[in-house]
C-alpha cells in the first residue's frame, strides 16, 4: 500500500455565493413597507497551508476532489445569508502549486504558508440594497456567483539541508540512521529506500536536516529506475554529498565511475550546479573497501572534492563528517540573502482605463470581456424583466454601449458578454439610461416587452378592463 506520494493532481471547487432575496416588508395596516431582501452569503475559498505534521499528499491521492461549502440565500426581514466556510486543505512544507500548463501559482515553503486554490463566488445583493431614489422597491434581487472550480498539480519537494545522493545499497540510509534518530528501512538489496527520508543533526552550536534521495542510478534523469520521481527532492537542498560505495559486489563499478555517472544525471535534471559538494567514502569497515577508499581518494581530492572516509556500520569518521557538514551548511546559510518584509505595492487604474474590451470577431459577432462586465452577467436573473433592465443600466452606465458603437456595431447585431464556452449572446439595441420613470408592473421592464408575450397580454387585459370600464362610466339610462 502507498504510503508515501509527492505528486497528485487535485480538483478544487469554492462554493458557490447564495442569491439575494426580493421581498417587501409587510405588517398590519402596512402593507407595503418596503424592500426588505437580504443579500446572500459568500461561498467558501479553497485555501492551501503548510501543516508542519503532514510529511505526504496521501490524503489527496485518495480523495483528489475538495469543495468549499455555498453561501446561504438571502431572507425576508433584511437577513443575510450564512457565509460558506472555507475549506483549508493541508499540505507539507516545500508544496509547489502548479497549474496544467506546468505554471508554478505558488510555491509554500514555511510553516501557516497559504495560498487560495479556488475563490468562493460572491453573494448576490437583495432588493434592500439595490433600491435607490428613483428605483425604490425593486422587483428582482441579484443571483449568487459561481465559485471557481480549478484543477491544480501539488509536487511535494522536501527542505532540507544536506542531500544524499549515490547509487541504491551505497549506505545513504544507514548514514542517516547513524547521523540522526531517523530510523529508516536498511537491506542488503537495491532500491530498498522508495521514499525520501529525513533527519535532523546536531553539530556543536547548528543543526541541520538531511535526506537522502533514493534510485539515482544511470538514466534516473530520463525516468529509469526511481530517479526521476525524486530528483525534484533535491532541487531544495544547500549541500549535496556523494556517498560512494568502496565494497561493491558489481565488478564494473567503483567509486570514481559512481560519482561522474551520478554527476551526469544531475547535470541533466539542471539547476544544481551551484550547490556546494562533498564525498563520503562509505564501508571502510571492509577491508577490500578500505583499500580501495585510500587509492581513489588522491584522484577525488584532485578535482576539488573534500573526501571524508566513514563506516556507518562501524561508526567511523562520523564526527568529523557532521561538522564538516555543519561548516557547509553554515555557509549556504550566511550566502542567502535576507529576506525582506513584503512591500505592499499599490498600482492605481489608469484615468482611461475602463475595465473591459470590446473586440470584433470574423463571423461579425462583437465579444465584450471584463471583470465586472461578465460578472454582472452572472449575477442576472434572465427570467425577470426589471433585473435585465438593471443590467441594461448598469452596461450602460460602465460605458459598454458607447464602446459597442465606436467599434462599429449597429442594432440587431450579435453581442456577446464572456468567454467563448460561457457567454451570453443576444441581439443588441441601442438604449437609453432608464431609471424608475420607466418601471411599470413590479418585475417588469417596458423596454423588453416585445421579448415578453406574457407581460403583453397582461397589458392588453388591463387596457380591454379600462376600456370597458370607460364604457360603463358614460353609459346614461334612459
Amino acid at each position: 500500500m502507498t504510503t508515501f506520494v509527492d505528486r497528485v493532481e487535485l480538483h478544487v471547487a469554492a462554493g458557490n455565493g447564495g442569491h439575494g432575496c426580493a421581498s417587501v416588508h409587510r405588517e398590519k395596516f402596512k402593507p407595503l413597507g418596503g424592500p426588505d431582501g437580504g443579500n446572500g452569503g459568500r461561498g467558501g475559498d479553497v485555501i492551501l497551508t503548510v501543516d508542519q505534521s503532514v510529511t505526504t499528499l496521501l490524503d489527496y491521492h485518495h480523495s483528489p476532489h475538495r469543495k468549499a461549502t455555498n453561501g446561504k440565500p438571502g431572507e425576508g426581514g433584511n437577513r443575510f445569508g450564512k457565509d460558506g466556510q472555507d475549506l483549508v486543505l493541508p499540505v507539507p512544507d516545500g508544496t509547489v502549486v502548479l497549474d496544467k500548463a506546468g505554471n508554478v501559482l505558488a510555491d509554500l515553503v514555511g510553516h501557516g504558508t497559504s495560498f487560495v486554490a479556488a475563490q468562493g463566488g460572491r453573494g448576490g445583493l437583495g432588493n434592500a440594497a439595490l433600491a435607490s431614489a428613483r428605483r425604490k422597491a425593486p422587483g428582482f434581487a441579484l443571483l449568487g456567483e459561481p465559485g471557481d472550480v480549478r484543477e491544480v498539480v501539488l509536487e511535494l519537494k522536501t527542505v532540507a539541508d544536506v542531500a544524499l545522493v549515490g547509487y541504491p545499497s551505497a549506505g545513504k540510509s544507514s548514514l542517516i540512521s547513524v547521523l540522526s534518530a531517523a530510523k529508516p528501512k536498511i537491506a542488503d538489496y537495491p532500491f530498498t529506500t522508495l521514499v525520501p527520508n529525513l533527519g535532523v543533526v546536531t553539530a556543536g552550536s547548528t543543526v541541520y536536516t538531511i535526506a537522502d534521495v533514493p534510485g539515482l542510478i544511470p538514466g534516473a534523469s530520463q525516468g529509469k529506475g526511481l530517479g526521476l520521481e525524486f530528483l525534484r527532492h533535491v532541487e531544495r537542498c544547500s549541500v549535496l554529498v556523494h556517498v560512494l560505495d568502496t565494497a561493491t559486489l558489481e565488478s564494473d563499478r567503483d567509486p570514481a565511475s559512481d560519482l561522474d555517472a551520478i554527476e551526469a544525471e544531475l547535470r541533466e535534471y539542471g539547476g544544481l550546479d551551484n550547490r556546494p559538494r562533498m564525498v563520503v567514502l562509505n564501508k571502510i569497515d571492509v577491508p577490500d573497501g578500505k583499500g580501495l577508499a585510500e587509492m581513489v581518494r588522491p584522484d577525488l581530492e584532485a578535482r576539488g572534492y573534500r573526501v571524508f572516509e566513514v563506516s556507518a556500520v562501524a561508526h567511523m569518521g562520523l564526527k568529523e563528517l557532521s561538522y564538516a557538514l555543519a561548516e557547509l551548511v553554515a555557509k549556504a546559510r550566511a550566502a542567502k540573502p535576507k529576506e525582506e518584509a513584503t512591500r505592499i505595492v499599490i498600482r492605481p487604474k489608469a484615468v482611461d482605463d475602463t475595465g473591459f474590451t470590446v473586440t470584433r470577431e470574423d463571423d461579425g459577432l462583437f465579444r465584450v470581456r471584463g471583470e465586472k462586465p461578465e460578472r454582472w452577467v452572472r449575477q442576472t436573473d434572465f427570467n425577470n424583466d426589471e433585473a435585465v433592465g438593471y443590467l441594461a443600466d448598469r452596461l450602460n452606465r460602465l460605458g459598454v454601449e458607447e464602446e459597442l458603437m465606436k467599434a462599429g456595431a449597429r442594432g440587431g447585431d450579435g453581442v456577446a458578454i464572456g468567454p467563448e464556452e460561457n457567454a451570453v449572446v443576444f441581439d443588441w439595441e441601442p438604449s437609453v439610461m432608464a431609471g424608475a420613470e420607466m418601471l411599470g408592473r413590479r418585475g417588469e421592464d417596458h423596454r423588453l416587452e416585445e421579448a415578453r408575450p406574457a407581460a403583453q397580454r397582461r397589458r392588453d387585459r388591463q387596457a380591454e378592463r379600462d376600456e370597458a370600464q370607460r364604457e360603463f362610466d358614460d353609459f346614461e339610462p334612459f
